[in-house]
């Protein structure tokens, strides 16, 4: 009888892979056939993670995190298999911002109380999105965007073993 070791199954690197496919799958729906009804996605990344494209002045601003909202105002949505890439105006002017998938913690559509919340490449900014964080930019501007921000997150660590 073979005995495995942890390391011989990694299942929560296959299961955070798995979750990154739903951003992406739910990404690439929103490019192609835009949002209906009140869907508006979050996406809350480490604005520090290797590959991330941003304005120097957002950078700044959100040294750590940001969390973006895909709603009523965004444009040029582009969905690679390792990233998403986005026009947001903000103050007025357009920005875009790519953002490899490895950088996303939390993704979610409050309209239909769904969230998922991921490890990033940096443990510490893995908190999740909230619209109450001080990097929250919605709709590419820097006020909440109206409706609830609650929905369903799910915490892998909760299916880890101590």
């Amino acid at each position: 009888m073979l005995i495995m070791t942890d390391s011989e199954l990694p299942y929560d690197t296959w299961l955070e892979e798995a979750l990154r496919g739903v951003i992406r799958r739910a990404l690439r729906h929103t490019a192609e056939h835009g949002l209906s009804g009140g869907h508006h996605l979050y996406l809350t990344f480490a604005t520090g993670a290797e590959g991330v494209e941003l304005a120097p002045e957002l950078r700044a601003k959100y040294a750590d995190e940001m969390t973006i909202v895909l709603q009523h105002q965004f444009w040029d949505l582009t969905v690679e298999e390792d990233c998403v890439g986005v026009t947001l105006k903000f103050h007025g002017r357009p920005s875009r911002i790519v953002i490899p998938f490895d950088a996303i913690s939390a993704f979610g559509d409050p309209s239909v109380n769904f969230g998922l919340q991921l490890k990033t490449l940096s443990a510490e900014l893995s908190e999740g999105f909230s619209p109450d964080t001080e990097g929250y930019a919605a709709q590419g501007t820097e006020e909440p965007a109206t409706g609830e921000a609650g929905g369903q997150v799910i915490a892998l660590d909760s299916f880890r073993k101590k």
